[in-house]
């Protein structure tokens, strides 16, 4: 069995020349050709049979086999129409494996799970994401609460650092914060660019996120948070006043901006990047409360 895999790269030219299939740059195709990066993804994971699994963008299914043979469901997202007829070919050994033509950014991801995994199964989302959309696909799948124990995602060198990123550390950032919130983000390994045909133009690694039950801080209002988090990075070489005297001007003078650093105990010269989460949410609750007082 294991010379047929399809993460090798004699069998994927082969299906790729059998249904003539060209890729989409538009669509940031780029399928792993290595088993054994998928056999390491797949351990990092914790996927077994007790495991319901959701993939996004399953490509040729290099990925979705590994994960049929190790798991005990896995649903995968396809956007590209041209892409079943293959799937179809490849996965057809696998009755445990469901692929849904949808767009994860318009899916009802919730009403799935109810559908396909079984009740109290522990779910993980385990995918190759494509690069140019990957942080709208997780902070979708974060933001609605889904049941899902982990996520384990192979993404763009850059991004994965920036979502790990501890303070004072140039990738920090607004990003950070906002996957930190919902999980414990961890890069698991960085992966060659020889893993993937066509190889990418960018280094890659995968990075996985585990699920939080409780946010580590507790702020007022979740959204007000993140809008606060987002303007004190807007621009990183001035100061959290200057950030958010321009944040708040229409709501709050520079003096009142500069009494609300004071009131959370925050130096008013220090940078975004300084910051940890905690000292972002006292931040957050002492802005809210003196706009709320405003009002």
């Amino acid at each position: 069995m294991t010379g047929k895999w399809i993460a090798t790269p004699k069998r994927t030219k082969e299906i790729l020349e059998k249904y003539g299939f060209s890729f989409k740059k538009s669509l940031g195709q780029n399928f792993i050709i290595d088993t054994n990066i998928l056999n390491h993804i797949i351990q990092k994971a914790g996927i077994d049979k007790r495991k319901g699994v959701v993939e996004i963008g399953p490509g040729i299914g290099a990925l979705t086999e590994q994960l049929a043979v190790n798991a005990d469901k896995v649903v995968a997202y396809e956007i590209d129409q041209r892409l079943f007829p293959v799937l179809e070919d490849t996965l057809a050994a696998y009755d445990n494996v469901q692929v849904i033509h949808q767009d994860i950014l318009e899916a009802n991801v919730t009403d799935m799970m109810e559908a396909h995994f079984k009740p109290g199964q522990p779910i993980h989302v385990v995918a190759n994401l494509p690069y140019y959309i990957t942080t709208p696909i997780l902070m979708k799948l974060l933001r609605e609460n889904l049941p899902v124990t982990s996520f384990t995602v192979m993404i763009q060198k850059e991004v994965a650092e920036r979502m790990a990123a501890a303070p004072n550390n140039k990738r920090y950032g607004s990003l950070s914060i906002a996957v930190q919130y919902y999980t414990e983000a961890e890069v698991i390994m960085n992966v060659p660019k020889s893993v993937f045909m066509p190889p990418p133009n960018v280094d890659s690694s995968v990075l996985k996120l585990t699920r939080r039950e409780n946010a580590p801080v507790q702020v007022v209002d979740e959204s007000f948070f993140f809008d606060l988090v987002k303007a004190c990075f807007a621009q990183r070489r001035k100061t959290l006043r200057n950030n958010l005297i321009r944040h708040f001007k229409a709501s709050l003078d520079n003096q009142t901006v500069s009494n609300g650093l004071q009131q959370a105990g925050i130096d008013e010269a220090r940078r975004g990047e300084s910051l940890n989460m905690e000292e972002f949410a006292v931040l957050a609750n002492t802005f809210y409360n003196l706009i709320e007082k405003g009002t």
